[in-house]
């Protein structure tokens, strides 16, 4: 990239972080969705949500971008459009849903829905790296592969919003990342894309960081998870930076923990886990008294160090790569007994 260009990037960042402001202050000043306190809830006030729009109209721009610049900065059209779609599509359900609150099942049946698009588009983890055997083809077992991970990190990423700034600095660090491991392994589309999901949270964090003036929504929440599981396979599979697949695991990896490890639990103790609850890890670390500032700075370390790991990881080869994940399953471990224990002795479960 000459200086030229990258110089007309920054400008660009810049541009698209002050739209995601503008749009997030729209919403906050309008109020089009309230988010009303619940037992559930960890505020008292009446707050705004739908935040998240602002994400989603940073991403549309880059899009455009990304179209008008070229076929060099192109995927193939069939992966282009299918992403796009599909990912408008799960932003405009959860929006209707932000505004006036629709059935787990329609929203369970939309994602399903983009999720198929995309497939039906070609995104497909059709080929993975298993440890001893290497990378071998799936065949038919990618699309199951495929409709699981996406569909688990998009609800993993919606189930961590649940305190102020915590998904928001969470989803720009990762896209900070990827974007920078993904460019200096060639890559424009997917570069391109997560600077402007990086511009759109930021924009949005400055109405988010706490204390929150308004929230991200489903809009936000879900979008990010979807977009990030689809644009790991995309960098992976079809774009020019081929980036390991496993990068995206590990960026998000506290939020994988968090999510498997409360889903585990909940189904040893019997409990219904489609049923809405506060016992995420993060929520019971709030809980126990600890600000959302110092919930959220807690997890933005969690998620530092694993953007560290995964730079270090991109430079390894073959099983290596799967021991960068060690440290951090580890600490995770440990992270979790200290919470559960903590909860325990002070009654919260």
């Amino acid at each position: 990239m000459t200086t030229y260009s990258f110089s007309l990037h920054i400008v660009f960042f810049f541009l698209l972080t002050v739209v995601g402001s503008c749009v997030t202050w729209f919403f906050y000043k309008t109020a089009i969705a309230i988010d009303q306190p619940n037992e559930r809830s960890s505020h008292h006030d009446t707050i705004p949500r739908s935040g998240g729009v602002a994400i989603v109209v940073t991403f549309l721009i880059g899009m455009l971008l990304i179209y008008w610049l070229g076929d060099k900065t192109h995927i193939q059209q069939s992966y282009m459009i299918s992403f796009v779609v599909a990912s408008l599509s799960v932003a405009l359900i959860s929006f209707l849903d932000d505004i006036k609150r629709k059935k787990t099942l329609i929203k369970l049946a939309v994602m399903i829905f983009a999720i198929l698009i995309a497939m039906a588009g070609g995104i497909l983890l059709d080929q993975l790296f298993i440890p001893v055997f290497g990378y071998v083809h799936l065949g038919w077992f990618a699309y199951p592969l495929t409709f699981f991970w996406i569909l688990g990190l998009t609800n993993a990423v919606n189930f961590m919003d649940g305190l102020d700034g915590l998904i928001g600095g969470t989803a720009a660090i990762v896209a900070l990342f990827f974007m920078v491991i993904t460019f200096y392994q060639g890559s424009t589309f997917v570069y391109i894309t997560s600077y402007t999901i990086l511009a759109g949270t930021i924009g949005f964090l400055f109405f988010n960081f706490p204390p929150a003036k308004i929230f991200m929504g489903d809009v936000g929440s879900v979008f990010l998870g979807f977009v990030f599981a689809t644009l790991a396979i995309i960098a992976t599979r079809y774009d020019h930076s081929h980036t390991s697949f496993l990068v995206m695991p590990l960026l998000l990896f506290n939020v994988i923990f968090d999510t498997f490890f409360t889903f585990l639990r909940r189904c040893v103790r019997r409990e219904n886990v489609i049923q809405p609850h506060r016992s995420h890890l993060y929520q019971l670390v709030q809980q126990m008294g600890y600000t959302h500032l110092e919930v959220s700075l807690m997890q933005y370390c969690f998620c530092f160090l694993q953007g560290l790991g995964a730079l270090w990881m991109v430079h390894l080869y073959g099983n290596q790569r799967l021991y960068v994940f060690l440290p951090f399953l580890i600490s995770q471990s440990v992270y979790a007994f200290w919470v559960i224990r903590k909860a325990k002795e002070r009654g919260l479960i």
